[in-house]
Order: structure tokens, then sequence, then C-alpha cells
């Protein structure tokens, strides 16, 4: 019955038939030798042996375009259950019955097949991973950066429906806009009694020191996001309001591109509405902000950092939006202006597009204990220095207590009935609301009046007698605080686990931008669904996913994309802008941990190399003193030196104990990739794909067993190859892609400066003392310094001291000596920006001195000399001129550190400095 349904409502080529065929047959029957169909739709096949596979042809009806109100018989969408009752579901009318907007979606799927789906949404996984798109997860115990998930099957809206909603959404952004003029200006809403004072002078979000400002075209909300779901007669209505710093754009961003890349023809047959042109009219609005330089405005997005669980976001939108991603620290408030800190001195900052909270934007003013915010920068936007999108205190409209009374206030400002309906919604600060919640509190989802992240909502129907009674009085104890929704059935949508569709109730979080006199609606949103069919918070902290939303043009897709069209005349530029001080230190300590890193794994492959192929101490004299090197590198004094230290070692299993225990130590390898992943996280918007693409690697390779004792000495020897060739790629994409800008130097003097402490701590721990067996132990340096090959073709296999030590220490020919890391740090020095001036009075920086006199010491030494042996079998000038250089070289970091990359000191109010006693 479901292959004759199949073949009266499709033409299909012999593969498809094939493949369908197959669903129904045993396997040993699969040797198919042929299917074909005719003109008319009929189907015959025949399998190896002869027999007759379809006997009989199958009458095939004219095929009709449109599916809708008739039961499909889709394989794909066998099994999917409708919401029972008076359920809403998006994409069936009935039971069997796709709605008719669904039906081309449907329809191009299905000729796609489940298998070429399946493979595709693999692609379209790994793509969401190597893009490194997480979502960070507070308390997670499997890691705080959790990969973000997407449903493969969009939530699709038809263009009848989108319109009267696209206005709805406009009018309820006026409307609130509307309302925080009032509430930071004239307040004649509370004094007409509209709004209770109690209400708004009680909300923590009500900043009383931005009362007054005179804002940019009097618009306080340039960005605002309603999360709406639909209820079981169709029609939609408001859950929630986002008007502080709207999150999830950027998501719905990224959710497109991977959808797009991934279903580009089913994309393209359903003439979906793109994205870019309403990011176009996000930044033209932006842009219109500017107090000054409007032609060209300096805009920079702020975000609360790396720990931020929508940091991704953050810098995915910088990005593509062309704005510096800053931190608090990186700007700096000066003559009632924003200015952002660069390594080239100080610029004006026009335009602040913050994802920072409003109390946390400023020390001064705001939160005492913020350490986030940017010291005066409420003043600044007092006096029309910086304009800020959103304005400061947008969020006071996000209380779920303010919408039992917009009906009445859309009525008031706009003349207008409300559009959009809100979910039943009762503020127990009224007695009549407090009276009503009570009585149908099983019914209701208590929330906090004011949004609080420490509080989640209450599901009253969930709680038993006893604790609805609990919730009952602390709700009469104070009413104030709580507000009550009425819970409602959502609809459902369709979601692909493994090769079938189950219903999950789904959210779409919507996103408007101001235009000179309205808003503009993001044709689509985000759409968020939970892990289970049984949860009802749309939480991505508890683990929901998300889904690409898709609006159908009744008319031609536009093609604008924000990229520059083909011959549009560019200007030529070699500058790659400004660095941000923060960003060149990010960069600076990402280029040492990698270093870092690389010298740990080359130390531990060598010891886990020798681990594995000895059976005895005697056959691995070396080992020890490789032990004591790994114990050097993390910082361990010299001791007795020479590996005494790990001595007592007799067989590989103690060996191995020994490592694993170093493995576990601060600044371990352990903790240095950890911090290497952290790092990189700060300045994921300065790194290239491809470079990102290796870290991810890293990251995902880190040593997992180093928490078991028995952890297998042959999976850490392969793990320790691995991390080799990965930390050998970023060098190379580093050495060979980017351009040699700031950005480049900082990371090369990071690298530079770590490579040259590793080699100096290398020598220092294994050669400082003449071992009984040396010519191993020279084997094993070398080994680890990735230069046995360049010595063997000099030396052949002679291994002696002297040649060894020069090779790693003098010769500037090898990039892994000591000479070659100085000798690069002195170009370094000799370009950084503020060298520029002080070359004019031919005075050098405290930089090149410090560079160019470690170079000279090693340029000018005698290696036979050094490598000397004393009667107690000790070099002690190997040892003393590396003690210096291993002086000199933190010096030098110190002084970059000072000079380019120290912030502010954390700022505090005059009200908590307590005043001298005198």
């Amino acid at each position: 019955q479901s292959f004759r349904r199949y073949a009266t409502r499709t033409r299909r080529n012999s593969g498809d038939a094939l493949r369908f065929v197959s669903l129904f047959l045993p396997p040993f029957v699969l040797k198919t030798q042929s299917v074909t169909v005719d003109n008319d739709g009929h189907f015959s096949g025949h399998c190896l042996t002869g027999m007759n596979l379809i006997s009989d042809t199958l009458s095939a009806a004219t095929p009709s375009n449109n599916m809708a109100g008739s039961n499909t018989g889709h394989l794909w969408l066998r099994g999917y259950a409708c919401p029972p009752g008076e359920g809403y579901d998006e994409m069936f009318a009935h039971p069997g019955v796709l709605r008719e907007h669904w039906c081309s979606f449907v329809k191009s799927v299905e000729g796609m097949g489940l298998a070429e789906l399946a493979r595709r949404w693999e692609a379209g996984r790994r793509l969401i991973h190597e893009n490194g798109v997480t979502y960070n997860v507070y308390g997670d115990p499997k890691g705080m950066d959790r990969p973000w998930e997407l449903d493969a099957i969009p939530l699709l809206l038809s263009q009848a429906e989108w319109t009267p909603l696209e206005a709805a959404l406009i009018q309820r952004a006026r409307l609130l806009n509307l309302i925080l003029q009032d509430l930071y200006g004239p307040q004649k809403l509370m004094r007409e009694g509209l709004l209770p004072p109690e209400l708004i002078f009680n909300h923590p979000g009500f900043l009383r020191a931005c009362h007054g400002i005179n804002l940019p075209h009097q618009c306080h909300l340039h960005l605002y996001s309603a999360d709406i779901g639909r209820l079981p007669d169709g029609r939609w209505a408001v859950l929630a309001d986002r008007s502080q710093a709207p999150s999830g754009a950027g998501y719905a961003l990224e959710n497109r591109i991977v959808v797009h890349r991934t279903l580009s023809n089913v994309f393209d047959e359903c003439q979906v509405q793109r994205l870019a042109t309403f990011f176009r009219t996000v930044r033209e609005t932006l842009a219109s902000l500017a107090p000054f330089n409007r032609d060209n405005p300096r805009i920079v997005l702020l975000t609360p950092g790396p720990l931020n669980e929508t940091y991704f976001e953050h810098a995915y939108l910088a990005r593509y939006l062309n704005y510096t991603l800053v931190e608090g620290n990186d700007l700096t408030v000066r003559d009632q202006c924003v200015y952002l800190k660069t390594l080239g001195g100080l610029h004006r900052v026009d335009v602040i597009l913050r994802r920072l909270d409003d109390d946390l934007c400023d020390p001064l003013e705001l939160r005492t204990d913020s350490d986030f915010g940017v010291t005066g920068l409420v003043q600044a936007a007092r006096t029309g220095g910086v304009a800020l999108a959103n304005a400061l205190g947008s969020g006071l409209v996000e209380t779920p207590a303010i919408i039992p009374y917009l009906p009445m206030l859309c009525r008031h400002l706009l003349n207008e009935d409300l559009k959009i309906p809100s979910v039943e919604t009762h503020w127990c600060g009224e007695p009549q609301g407090l009276q009503h919640v009570l009585a149908n509190l099983h019914k209701m989802v208590i929330k906090p009046t004011y949004p609080s992240r420490s509080i989640e909502p209450v599901f009253a129907a969930m709680l038993t007698d006893e604790k609805r009674a609990e919730l009952a009085e602390k709700m009469r104890a104070r009413p104030r605080a709580y507000v009550g929704q009425l819970q409602v059935p959502l609809s459902t949508a369709p979601v692909m686990l493994g090769d079938a569709l189950q219903p999950r109730h789904a959210v779409l979080r919507t996103f408007l931008v101001a235009t000179e006199n309205s808003y503009s609606v993001m044709p689509g949103g985000l759409t968020q669904i939970p892990n289970s069919a049984d949860k009802l918070v749309f939480s991505l902290q508890r683990g929901g996913g998300s889904k690409d939303t898709w609006v159908p043009s009744s008319g031609p897709v536009s093609t604008f994309s924000l990229l520059l069209p083909p011959g549009a005349p560019i200007e030529i530029s070699r500058g790659g802008g400004d660095l941000p001080s923060r960003v060149a230190d990010d960069l600076f300590w990402l280029g040492r941990y990698v270093e870092r890193a690389e010298s740990g794994v080359r130390l531990l492959r060598a010891i886990m190399l020798r681990i594995t192929g000895r059976s005895r101490q005697s056959e691995v004299p070396e080992l020890p003193c490789l032990i004591h090197a790994l114990q050097h590198l993390r910082g361990v004094s010299l001791g007795k030196g020479n590996g005494e230290t790990a001595a007592i070692c007799s067989s590989p299993d103690q060996h191995l104990s020994v490592v694993l225990e170093e493995l576990r130590r601060p600044r371990s390898l352990y903790s240095t990739m950890s911090s290497l992943n952290n790092i990189a996280r700060l300045i994921r918007d300065r790194l290239s794909t491809d470079t990102w693409r290796v870290l991810i690697s890293l990251n995902e390779n880190l040593v997992h067993a180093v928490d078991d004792d028995a952890v297998d000495p042959v999976k850490l020897l392969a793990w320790t190859n691995h991390m080799v060739i990965n930390l050998a790629s970023f060098g190379g994409l580093a050495s060979e892609s980017m351009t040699r800008g700031q950005v480049w130097r900082f990371l090369d003097m990071g690298r530079r400066l770590e490579r040259g402490t590793n080699i100096i701590s290398l020598l220092s721990s294994t050669l400082a003392s003449q071992a009984e067996n040396e010519t191993a132990t020279l084997e094993a340096v070398l080994e680890v310094a990735d230069s046995f090959m360049t010595y063997r073709r000099r030396y052949l296999s002679s291994l002696q001291a002297a040649p060894v030590v020069d090779l790693l220490l003098a010769d500037e020919s090898n990039p892994r000596s000591l000479a070659f890391q100085l000798a690069a740090l002195v170009e370094h020095a000799d370009n950084l920006p503020r060298n520029a001036l002080l070359t004019q009075g031919a005075r050098l920086s405290p930089e090149q001195r410090l560079a160019m006199g470690a170079l000279l010491s090693v340029r000018l030494v005698e290696v036979e000399d050094v490598v000397a042996v004393d009667e107690h079998g000790k070099r002690v000038k190997l040892l003393e001129l590396l003690t210096a250089l291993g002086k000199s070289l933190p010096a030098l970091s110190a002084s970059i550190t000072r000079h380019y990359l120290t912030h502010a000191q954390q700022s505090r109010q005059l009200s908590n400095v307590v005043p001298n006693a005198d």
C-alpha cells in the first residue's frame, strides 16, 4: 500500500525506486539487477536469479504538487505522533495531513532520501564542531563548553502568517520603547496611575543614574527580542520580552549558514528569505547613532568575556559585522569620551553594542563590584560622548510583571489594540492578581518579578500538595516578588532523532532592530526546543537544542550579502587595524602556552618511548635525566641535578607512576593544555578557521587518562605523537598564513620567549653535569629539541657535548636553538610600535637592550670552554651562562608586559574608599 501511494504521488528514477523497495524486502533478495520506471510511472524489477521481484506494474495517477490535505504516506514521517486533543503541531494539520507550507520541504527531502539526508547532516554536525560553536554551561561536569545543538529539520512558517506576526512584533517593540522613554523621562505613566510606582522604583533594573539622559533619536530599544509560542488554537503569544542585551541573533545566523550549506537545494526550492538584510539594517542603525564621525564610525561590541554563556556569539557577530570585540579593560573614558586602548595609542569609540548587563557597565555610578564595566561610561553617555545599544536601563521592561499592563498602555500610547497577546500573566503585587494566582495555583508557572539567574520558574502543577502550600505561603509573605503565568501547552515541531521524526515543544525567539521611524524584523529567528518530550523549560543551559527558522518568500528571494559585490571599489590597505592591548596580551600568552605544551609533549614522548621499549633501568640510563627535565620544565628547582631525584626508580612501572604524578601537578602538561584552550577562546575572533580547528583538535586530545593510575603507556605514546603533529600544524599556520602585523608579532614573541626559556631549561637539567653514559643523554636531548637529523648530517654518529651545545645554544641557523630565538626577539623589539619614536632620539628601548644583550652573550660564547667539566663532573660555566640567560628572558617578558600589555587597575567608587585616619 505504501509503495502504491509512493508510485502514484511521485515520479522517481530507478535509484529511488530501488531504495524504496529495499525497505520492505529481506536482505537476501536485495541483489536487484534492475528497477525501471516508464513515462507513466510504472515500476518493475528483477533479481539476479531471474525471480520476478515485482511481478505486476502499479498504475500511477497523475502526480500532484500539492500534498496538503491528504495522507502523505511518506516513510520518514511514519510514526510521527501529533499532539493529542486540541494540541497544535507545526507540520501536520491532522495526523497524516501536512500543512500546505510544508509540502515543498517534504517533497524535496523525500527526493533526497533518508540516507542522503543523514549523510548531509553528519557533515553539518562536523561543520558546527569545526567552527567551534558552543554554548557555555556553568557548572557542567562535562566541561563548560557545550557543543551547540542544532536539529536538521527547520521550523517553517508561511508568509501568510508571518506578515501579521511581523506587524504585531513591530508594534510591541515600539510600545516598549515608548514605555522606556517615559520611565526615564517625564514618568507620566506612573503619575497617571497607568503603572504602579512600587513596581518600577523597587526594580533593581531601574537605573536612577540614567534618568534624564538624552538619547540619539530618543531610542532606548535599538535591539529587541521576543520569545513567542503558539497556543493550541494556532494563535501566537509572547512568553517573555528581551530588552537589555538580547542574545541569539548570532546563533540564528550560524544555524542558517550550517543548514543552508547542508540542505542548499532544499533551501533554494523553498525560496527561504535570507537574513543578511536584517544584519545590514543592524549596521546602518548603529552607524546612525554615532555622535561624531558618522561616515566611518568606530563601533565595538562589549562582552563580559569568555566565561559568558553566549561568548561564541559575541565573537561571531563581531567578526561578521566587522566590529572590534572588546572587554571593559580595553576601554577607557577621557574627557567624557570613550577610547579604545591599542598598541598605537587611544582611539575614540563612537558606538558600543553591548552584551553586558545594565548594572555591570559602570563601576563608578552603577554596580560597584563590577569588574566588567568601564569607569565613567554613564557620564560619557549622559554628555553624548558615546552611544550605547541598547541604552543603559533598557532591561527595566523585561520584568513579566509589566505584561498585564501592556494592553492598556498600548491603547494609551499608540491608540491601538495590542496585536499580539501575552500568555495570561498576573502580578501578585496587585491584590486581585495575587488572589487569582493562588486560586489557580495548580495551573500556574510562578516567576520572579525581577529577573534573576538564581531563581528558576516553578511549575506549580508538578509540585506536591505540601510544596504547593509552602509556595503559597511565600507568595503571601512577599506578593510583590512573584508573577503568575498560566501554563499553556505550546505547539510541537518535528525533530530528527536517528532516522525518525519525533515531536518536541518549540519556542521561537524573534529579533528586531530599530530603523529611522519603526523596527525591522529578522525573517525567521532562533527556535528553541527541550532535550526531551516531557521537558517544559526551554533552556540552552539545561541542554536544550535549536532549529533554523524558515519563512518562504512570496516573490523573488533577495540575494543581498554583507560581502562586497564583485567589482565594487575597495581602498587598498596593508594594515590590519590597531590591536587592542588586551588582545596583544592574549596572543602573547597563546604563543607561550603553545610552545610550553610542545616542549612538554616532546619530553613526554621521549620518556614514553623509553618506558615502552625497555624492561630494565640499566637499558635506559638517560630516563631519570629526562624525567628530571620534565620536572624542571614546570618550574621545579635543579635540586641534586642530573636526574638524581628520579634515580630511585628501577622499573618502567615506577617511571610511569612518576610521569603521571608530574602530569597532575600545577604547571604540568595537562594544566598547560587547559590554559592554552582557555586563552584561545579569548581571541576566537582573531584566529583563522584552520587555526581554530587545530586548537579544537588539541583540546579534544587532552590526556583524560591522567586521572587513572592504570593508564596504558602505548596509548599515551600514541597521544604524544598526535599532539606533536597538531602543535607543529599550529606553528606552520602561524609561520606561513599570518600576515606580519602586530597580531603575528605578539604571538611570535610569546613563542620565541617560551622556546628560548625551554631550551635553557632542557640544557640546564640535562647537561649541567656530565653523566656516566652521556652519549644516551646527548641523543635524548637532540631528540627532544628536534635537532637530531641536523646533528647527524653534520657530525655523523659521533655524539659529544660541545657540538650538541653549539647546535642548541649558539647556532642561529637552527630554528630550535636559543640564538635563533634571541635573534627573532631582537627583530621584534626593533618593530614594536613605540620604538619608532625612540629611534628618532637614537636611544634603544628597554626591550631592545635586553634582547640584544642576551643575543650578544650567546654570540660571544666559547663553546669548548663552557662545556669543560671540573673535578666534580660539573659544567660550571655552562650553568652560569644558562642561569644568566634564564634571568634575561623573564626580564624581557616583564618589560614587554609593562610597556604594552598592562591594563588599568580596578576602579572603585569614592564611597568605598576608607578615609585616611589623619
